[in-house]
């Protein structure tokens, strides 16, 4: 009923990454979440991601796979690709299509330059190849939330700069339980994700990408900028943009052609 949903973890290094898989496809399709992870891993997702991208299911065993639950200081997201790669590896996973959401799709960007032999397509979505104006603000600020421990703050901002009014209107009356039910006791492994975005900077070496790639921007991205979606689409030579007017940086939630884009993508 549920694609063959399963909930899992990957031993690496001295702790581990918690992924969910699903689908009955032949080949496999890695899905790569952006900074919320440091909030709360897939763990225990499976179910909730088979439904939500159960378009996949039938063409695709889908794997999707958080950052290791224990983080250091400094981890870039060059790091964090690498260690993806030894979480597919360990997986069995010789070659994937990428999705890869936000900071998400900065970690894609490093999987596809450094494990070119890795990546069959790759989709780049709400992401940016180098730091701007616009991410180093609100990245700062949501980092001074988290330092001092304003769990509220993060969730009301992100909301409020990512969705629609439309989208937004329905989250208001909700945020004193999502406050409660989604606070987290330490929102270090938070603070390292986020400055591992702000630190980002694979711009120079996007030419080496050599994929078919499809970057998908939102035309009122108030956490990345639109810009940054046009720049990546400019340098890396085999891609296709699409850009989502009247949205912001939670697209994939609200655009109802979200997925159909990107499966129309993959299997082209």
């Amino acid at each position: 009923m549920f694609s063959k949903a399963k909930n899992g973890k990957i031993e690496i290094g001295n702790t581990e990454m918690d992924y969910v898989s699903f689908g009955k496809g032949d080949r496999c399709l890695l899905m790569i979440p952006g900074v919320s992870d440091g909030m709360k891993t897939v763990k225990g997702m499976a179910i909730a991601f088979a439904v939500m991208y159960k378009r996949f299911a039938k063409c695709y065993r889908v794997y999707v796979i958080s950052r290791k639950n224990n983080l250091e200081n400094g981890y870039s997201t060059r790091e964090m690709a690498a260690d993806y790669k030894t979480a597919l590896e360990k997986l069995g996973i010789s070659h994937v299509d990428v999705i890869g959401i936000s900071q998400g799709g900065m970690i894609a960007q490093y999987i596809a330059i450094d494990y070119p032999d890795l990546v069959g397509k790759l989709v780049l979505a709400v992401t940016l190849s180098r730091q701007n104006e616009i991410v180093r603000s609100v990245g700062s600020s949501w980092i001074k939330m988290a330092e001092s421990n304003d769990f509220r703050g993060i969730l009301v901002d992100s909301i409020e700069k990512s969705y629609t009014e439309k989208r937004q209107k329905k989250y208001k009356h909700l945020y004193p339980l999502l406050s409660r039910i989604g606070k987290q006791k330490d929102l270090k492994r938070f603070i390292i994700q986020a400055n591992a975005c702000i630190s980002h900077d694979a711009y120079s070496e996007l030419c080496r990408i050599k994929c078919s790639t499809l970057v998908i921007g939102a035309g009122n991205d108030k956490v990345v900028g639109i810009d940054a979606s046009k720049e990546i689409a400019d340098n890396v030579d085999n891609s296709i943009l699409k850009i989502y007017e009247g949205f912001g940086h939670g697209l994939q939630e609200e655009a109802k052609e979200f997925n159909k884009q990107i499966l129309e993508f993959l299997s082209s």
